[in-house]
């Protein structure tokens, strides 16, 4: 029989300690892992859990006896806490990023953006060229192509002998009349018609029919001559003037003029002369017949007897 010193129980008792605690490592793991795989069980350690932290609301002790006279028996009756719902998966919020400017190099230039060219601006660079008989005749072909056949626009040709010389940009308006009309004093002696005049001078404002008036001095001489346009003065009261007075020249705005053709204050059969203010441009650098408005007075005018007038050569019209 061998005989075991104190030394080989204390190592033999080591060994038996670390064994024990190996097998309840492997023993804990294996609870561990077989919990994890049996919902029942994991649903007992979440109220086990609640149990610990509120032992007073959850656990209740009711004491129940047996019915044939068996011993007392004490049940724990837990109550069932309340689980809470799986909350959806939240929505992060995105975080949001402020974009810097992108610095512009120091060298580096700006693009324009492109200006669009306004007519004033074509206009501005063009050469001003005097207006044509041809000028006049394309526009009238224009303006009724949408409105008449293509018979009646044959009639509106005018012939060329109704047309006085064109003004070459070189006259000024008292020149320019006396070269068209030479024999303008001996017509002037001879008119004694009331409500008529011998000459009429078609412009696009009021301002400009002034000028006109200012700048025909040298023309006109003893020639009586009355502003036709409507600023400060009453159809009327020009209705009035033409009756009781001889005038010669008319100057005046095309609106008003035909305004007192279809009221009935100007007669245009004793007209010998009809200019129109052609090559003079506004402030926009527009020509009277480049205004719209303008342009549909004049037409409506030379509708009203003054076509007629023309290809009966009795009336000449000019282009200054």
């Amino acid at each position: 029989m061998i005989l075991e010193t104190s030394g080989g129980r204390t190592s033999r008792r080591k060994r038996a300690a670390v064994q024990d605690g190996m097998e309840s490592v492997e023993l804990e793991k294996f609870k561990t892992t077989k919990d994890r795989r049996d919902p029942i069980l994991q649903m007992r350690k979440l109220r086990s859990r609640e149990h610990q932290r509120h032992p007073q609301s959850h656990t209740t002790r009711v004491k129940a006896s047996d019915g044939e006279g068996g011993g007392d028996t004490e049940v724990m009756q837990q109550e069932t806490a309340p689980v809470p719902a799986l909350s959806k998966k939240t929505k992060q919020p995105k975080e949001c990023f402020l974009v810097q400017p992108k610095e512009t190099k120091e060298g580096g230039t700006k693009t324009k953006k492109r200006r669009k060219k306004k007519i004033t601006d074509i206009l501005a660079k063009s050469e001003p060229k005097p207006g044509t008989p041809e000028d006049l005749q394309q526009l009238m072909k224009d303006y009724y192509s949408s409105r008449r056949s293509v018979i009646e626009l044959e009639e509106l040709n005018l012939p060329d002998s109704c047309f006085l010389k064109v003004n070459d940009l070189t006259h000024s308006l008292s020149s320019y009349l006396k070269e068209v009309c030479p024999k303008w004093v001996k017509l002037r002696k001879n008119h004694n018609e009331k409500k008529s005049v011998l000459m009429l001078i078609i412009c696009s404002s009021a301002i400009r029919a002034l000028e006109l008036i200012r700048s025909m001095t040298a023309f006109k001489g003893d020639s009586k001559v009355m502003k036709l346009f409507a600023k400060h003065i009453k159809v009327q009261e020009q209705i009035k003037l033409l009756e009781k007075r001889v005038v010669h020249l008319g100057v005046g705005t095309p609106g008003r003029i035909k305004e007192l053709v279809k009221q009935g204050g100007l007669n245009l059969n004793p007209l010998k002369f009809l200019v129109f203010d052609w090559n003079w441009r506004d402030q926009k650098l527009r020509r009277m017949m480049d205004i719209p408005e303008i342009r549909k007075e004049v037409f409506e005018l030379l509708e009203m007897g003054v076509l007629s007038l023309c290809k009966s050569e009795s009336l000449k019209l000019g282009l200054f």
